[in-house]
């Protein structure tokens, strides 16, 4: 038990290093004497203060400086690498928001067309060609295509409500992967209810056709969706918001110091 816990804390502090290492060192000098002291040292070289992020001492004045609760509150540990997964989540809200609006665009400027939809990519759009061999992703065998395709011999009012709704469609991938991509709680929500939302439409498609990729991309918005409610206590699930904050101020390094102050 104690060997997984060691285990944890240094991947957890590999993460703040290396953001450090990107980002350069968060110190931060509190109006509160005794808090400063605690987060301050003096060496040979001169003054130096305790990283918020990774807790290491970087040499030099304070970054910042102001009342405790002023100060900035960095993601540190777990969160770190939650960020990690949550902007990996939000490249892929964004690569499939980018195909979602080209596909709009198709069915906009080809209404009333009878060719397929795999043959306008392959003449009209070499970009969405070129980014569905770049990313592996086979965009002509997912669920909006086959429905394009389906829906290529409606009628003109038919196509244009298509196209609305798959417009719609791409424009809220994108602001997933913009509120993701930020990490800010509202993004979070849209993720996982625009994704939910969806998860029918793959379970049938499923059942129509079977194919690696898209049992694949089912798990991976399953997990996701799994992911996000668990890990930030969405829906009031783990109780809630109140017990999300709680949990990001216990990794905070100032919080910790305070109350080791104040004992």
């Amino acid at each position: 038990m104690k060997d997984k816990q060691a285990r944890r804390a240094a991947m957890e502090r590999r993460w703040e290093l290396r953001s450090c290492g990107r980002h350069g060192h968060l110190t931060y000098a509190p109006d509160e004497s005794g808090l400063a002291s605690r987060l301050r040292a003096d060496s040979a070289q001169g003054e130096a203060w305790r990283c918020l992020r990774c807790g290491d001492y970087a040499l030099g004045p304070a970054t910042a400086s102001g009342p405790a609760d002023d100060a900035p509150v960095p993601l540190r540990g777990k969160a770190l690498r939650d960020a990690f997964i949550i902007r990996l989540l939000a490249i892929e809200r964004l690569l499939r928001g980018v195909f979602l609006i080209a596909a709009a665009y198709v069915v906009w400027r080809f209404v009333g067309a009878k060719d397929s939809v795999q043959r306008v990519f392959d003449k009209d759009l070499p970009a969405v060609r070129d980014l569905s061999r770049r990313t592996g992703i086979d965009f002509a065998d997912a669920a909006p295509t086959r429905l394009l395709q389906r829906a290529l011999d409606a009628g003109h009012g038919t196509l244009v409500l298509l196209a609305a709704g798959v417009l719609a469609y791409g424009l809220l991938e994108m602001l997933e992967a913009y509120g993701l991509w930020i990490m800010k709680r509202w993004g979070e929500y849209v993720a996982v209810v625009g994704t939910a939302v969806f998860l029918p439409l793959e379970i049938y498609e499923l059942t129509e056709k079977v194919s690696a990729l898209k049992i694949a991309a089912f798990l991976i918005n399953l997990a996701a969706v799994a992911w996000l409610i668990w890990s930030k206590h969405l829906f009031g699930v783990r109780g809630g918001r109140a017990a999300f904050e709680k949990e990001r101020e216990s990794t905070s390094l100032l919080e910790v110091e305070r109350t080791a102050a104040q004992v």
